[in-house]
């Protein structure tokens, strides 16, 4: 968006998925940054009624800061789409295709991008017996910030129990060691890479409790894994077809070089909350967390 009068723009937060919480607390940290630009802003939980109320409150742009299901996988963007509303972030199909792990690394593999080896198996069968020789990674493949996300050692002597509330078919995936590494993609450029250090998995509670994760940034990592991780993210930011900005995690077994860099996930819609990873590295690029939202809502467009 760019001349006139300065936009009104609605925050999209909250609404259903299991990520809700984490989602209010990106949309506020966003509204309040936005406040800051100079933008009159609205805060609006998105749920069942949500073309409604856009309706009623009439914005120029909608920022886009929900997480997870409904918010993140193309159908909120489609909602948007019809209404003719400019949105931040990635638009209905880049959406849909990030959330799909499984399409997403189809994706990956098509444009030469390193993956491991992962199959969808019901529920019921992976309960039943190891689908794949441990050690594995049991997870929804369409759900975020690693909700219900399972680890099976290697020494496990059977199957996992799975929470009644983890889906039907699930995605289970071989086991890569090493660190966790990401980089997120910003208007056709990356802003360098994160070494997340964690006491244990990667999850949940480590992602958005204080003190759950160390975040090292830039990674002390050799340059050639530094500048892969770059190279790779922005290859995969074009190859979903995502927009504004997109963020890359990745595992690196780092006794295996450049062979042990492999991708995990492109989350189209990163956590912008005070621990989150994007405006850590935005900043160190010198980008401040109100210029950072503004410049998505600048960046904000339909796709038809």
């Amino acid at each position: 968006m760019s001349g006139g009068q300065t936009p009104h723009v609605a925050v999209l937060l909250g609404g259903p998925s299991a990520e809700r919480e984490v989602s209010l607390s990106s949309g506020r940290e966003c509204a309040a940054a936005l406040r800051t630009a100079g933008y009159r802003v609205s805060e609006l939980d998105a749920g069942p009624d949500l073309a409604l109320r856009l309706t009623e409150l009439k914005p120029d742009v909608c920022f886009n800061a929900l997480h997870g299901r409904w918010g993140e996988d193309g159908c909120v963007q489609g909602i948007l789409e019809w209404m003719r509303l400019p949105y931040t972030h990635s638009g209905v199909l880049a959406s849909a295709m990030a959330m799909d792990k499984e399409r997403t690394k189809a994706i990956y593999r098509a444009s030469g991008l390193p993956v491991v080896d992962s199959v969808l198996a019901r529920k019921a069968e992976v309960e039943a017996d190891h689908v794949m020789a441990p050690p594995y990674v049991v997870k929804p493949y369409n759900e975020g910030s690693s909700v219900g996300v399972y680890f099976v050692h290697g020494g496990a002597n059977g199957p996992p129990k799975l929470a009644a509330t983890m889906p039907d078919v699930v995605m289970v995936e071989a086991f890569v060691p090493g660190r966790e590494l990401t980089t997120a993609a910003m208007d056709g450029r990356t802003l360098g890479v994160t070494d997340i250090l964690t006491d244990g998995w990667y999850d949940y509670d480590a992602k958005y409790s204080a003190g759950g994760s160390r975040h090292v940034i830039p990674a002390d990592i050799p340059a050639e894994i530094f500048d892969a991780c770059e190279a790779y993210a922005l290859r995969a930011h074009n190859a979903l077809g995502c927009r504004g900005i997109s963020r890359t995690d990745f595992r690196w077994d780092e006794g295996r070089g450049l062979a042990g860099l492999i991708l995990l996930e492109t989350n189209t819609q990163p956590g912008m909350t005070p621990t989150s990873l994007v405006p850590e590295q935005a900043a160190l690029k010198g980008i401040e967390f109100p210029a950072l939202c503004a410049w998505l809502v600048e960046d904000a467009s339909c796709d038809r």
